[in-house]
């Protein structure tokens, strides 16, 4: 009865999107306000009526009712609780209900928060989203029904996917979804703008906050995701420009160029047009990708469907969201005033340039998603665009980015000096200089492109630092005065602050772990010792233990360092016993600094086994970057008293 409830309400879920996208718009263009606002309770209702399908979907895994095909699929009796909470969005129609969820709630928030905006626009806004939703809900009934029952129902179910039977890949599907469909409302103010032919400062004001929630969403999601990629699949990487990671770092640059490009809109009234159109490329990416995972058309370790069929679905949404909005910003965009002008040389100027570059390295990145997959249907020949694609190709254009935070940051607004500007951060290019020098020499290397990373993440962190103290004049007025100047800062400005001040800390680590990893691969046997980056390991041997619902070999490794006890690694090799397959579990030792990473491969004869080690220095400020700019984006969402919602 639970399943036929939450059935039932997915399908008056359905009616009350259709009800939601069509007589409030139909009452924005006649004049109509009953009719507009109609939008408020259908997108309670909907809301309401979803939160039911998806908490029946939920009760259904938590009593393990095996009597519904998608609960039998992806669940098992023996599984961990955690496992059969987070299995209700670890497959294709369970995930889809958690995304029509979280449009629901976004679109609520729009019902319930919206009361500054404009009878029409506020119609709009929440037509739009609720024809998105209509699609959505569509898409799940007609071809993913979560409640489809199995008669006589089996005794017990096929289990999870192992490789998602894990923390990190738990979490890292909820925060994808909540930046996909932040970018849902952004795309909706943006069409509803077109609607109207008006875009002002108050609109600018309203996207931003759904822009930056997005935006710190997507970047905690993708981190989770290249976290558990990590340790979980046992290669020690961390980032392989998998075409399902590309799907998700696409909305994300598309977001960070949006996010810029609102602060320059909210300024000067500037940039309208491309503002619009950003907002409709960032969620026609996040469509994309999600066509991509769902259609069958890639294969990957996370990839959810392998169904075509369902393909031409998100493909036929896929086409008339992006269709019908591009040809709508065709004919209206035009008839945008332009709006404030601003110098080149000025902080408008790079974010400008930022956003050009962050345009073009989406571009490049999805060049290399798409390519060979329109070449494997055009007939041609199989190709793999791989990491040195990538390194060729995006990474160049990051580094001017890069360079640009600094001079950003430093120039005022409207219009610079720029010799003005350079003189201000005179002793940081001088430090930076060292900075690379220094590493340079240190670390031996023949290429000076590792150390010039380095010397960027200098140059992020010190312009960072260089800016905050400027504006609270430390060491130029009374420490007192500094703190009660940086008390006085607005909310925006810690924000932007700590978020800058997580890219630099990413990009220490990426360039770190990336140029000067070490790994060693080797067959040992118990007693047999290897010295790797000044630390010893001593294989203590192999055994068997039993887990709920899988067994596993765990190694044991003994760490030292200069014939101290550092610390016990057991790495395992887990074989679930229901889907019969296995899986690596990487034992990680965490420093500062670095990480020592241990995987336990095959076993070889006479109890020795393939084992890699790897030392990562830096790796963990990648994660740790990512949560700082997370962090900052969250901050960035605490609206100041006085300040529009």
């Amino acid at each position: 009865m639970i399943a036929e409830t939450g059935h039932f309400a997915l399908i008056l879920a359905l009616l009350l999107a259709l009800l939601q996208g069509t007589l409030p718009l139909a009452g924005a263009a006649r004049g109509h306000e009953a009719w507009m606002r109609l939008a408020t309770g259908t997108a309670l209702a909907q809301a309401a009526m979803t939160m039911i399908a998806f908490a029946a979907l939920t009760l259904a895994y938590i009593h393990s009712d095996f009597s519904l095909a998608n609960v039998f699929e992806n669940s098992h009796s023996l599984k961990p609780m955690l496992y059969k909470v987070t299995g209700v969005w670890g497959n294709h129609e369970g995930s889809l209900v958690l995304w029509v969820l979280m449009l629901a709630i976004f679109s609520l928030a729009v019902a319930l928060r919206g009361g500054g905006l404009p009878l029409d626009t506020k119609a709009r806004v929440l037509g739009v989203l609720g024809l998105i939703a209509a699609g959505f809900l569509a898409f799940s009934l007609l071809t993913s029904n979560p409640f489809e029952r199995l008669d006589p129902p089996p005794v017990d179910g096929r289990d999870l996917n192992p490789i998602l039977q894990d923390p990190g890949l738990a979490f890292h599907p909820p925060f994808l979804y909540l930046g996909y469909v932040g970018l849902s409302v952004t795309f909706a103010f943006a069409v509803a703008a077109l609607m109207e032919g008006r875009v002002d400062r108050r609109w600018a004001q309203w996207v931003r906050p759904f822009t930056l929630a997005s935006w710190t969403f997507l970047t905690m999601g993708i981190a989770l995701g290249s976290w558990w990629a990590y340790y979980e699949l046992g290669w020690g990487g961390w980032w392989f420009w998998d075409p399902v990671e590309n799907a998700s770092f696409m909305p994300w640059l598309a977001a960070t160029a949006l996010l810029h490009s609102t602060i320059v809109t909210g300024k000067r009234e500037a940039l309208k047009s491309w503002t619009i159109l950003l907002a409709i490329l960032a969620f026609s990416l996040s469509l994309l990708g999600t066509f991509l995972v769902r259609s069958g058309v890639l294969t990957s370790v996370h990839a959810f469907a392998v169904d075509p069929a369902r393909g031409v679905f998100i493909l036929a949404i896929l086409t008339a969201a992006i269709g019908g909005a591009l040809a709508l910003y065709a004919m209206r965009a035009p008839s945008l005033r332009p709006g404030g002008l601003f110098a080149p040389v000025s902080r408008e100027g790079a974010l400008v340039l930022n956003n050009l570059f962050l345009a073009a390295g989406c571009f490049t990145v999805l060049t290399g998603t798409l390519y060979p997959l329109l070449l494997d249907v055009l007939g041609g020949a199989t190709v793999s665009v791989g990491p040195p694609y990538y390194e060729i190709v995006f990474v160049p254009l990051m580094v001017p980015l890069l360079i640009l935070v600094a001079l950003g940051m430093m120039a005022p607004w409207k219009r610079a000096d720029l010799a003005g500007v350079l003189s201000r951060l005179k002793l940081l290019v001088l430090v930076s200089v060292a900075t690379l020098g220094v590493v340079w020499w240190w670390t031996l290397e023949t290429s000076p492109l590792p150390a010039f990373g380095i010397a960027l993440s200098v140059w992020i962190a010190g312009s960072v630092i260089l800016e905050y103290g400027e504006r609270i004049r430390i060491f130029r007025c009374p420490l007192r005065q500094s703190w009660k100047r940086a008390r006085q800062l607005p909310v925006a400005s810690h924000a932007m602050n700590l978020a800058h001040l997580g890219l630099a800390v990413f990009v220490a680590g990426v360039t770190a772990s990336s140029a000067w990893q070490t790994e060693i691969i080797r067959t040992m046997s118990a007693g047999d010792r290897q010295e790797i980056a000044g630390y010893t390991l001593v294989f203590e041997g192999a055994e068997m233990v039993a887990g709920p619902n899988y067994d596993a070999e765990r190694g044991t490794f003994l760490v030292t360092a200069d014939g101290r006890h550092i610390t016990r690694l057991e790495p395992e090799r887990r074989a679930y016993l229901v889907q019969a397959t296995q899986t690596t579990e990487a034992a990680i030792h965490t420093t500062l600094l670095a990480d020592l990473y241990v995987v336990i491969g095959d076993a070889v004869g006479d109890g020795a086994h393939v084992v890699r080690l790897y030392h990562n220095p830096l790796v963990p400020w990648i994660w740790g970057g990512a949560l700082l700019m997370a962090a900052g984006g969250a901050i960035g969402l605490v609206r100041r008293r006085g300040a529009p919602p």
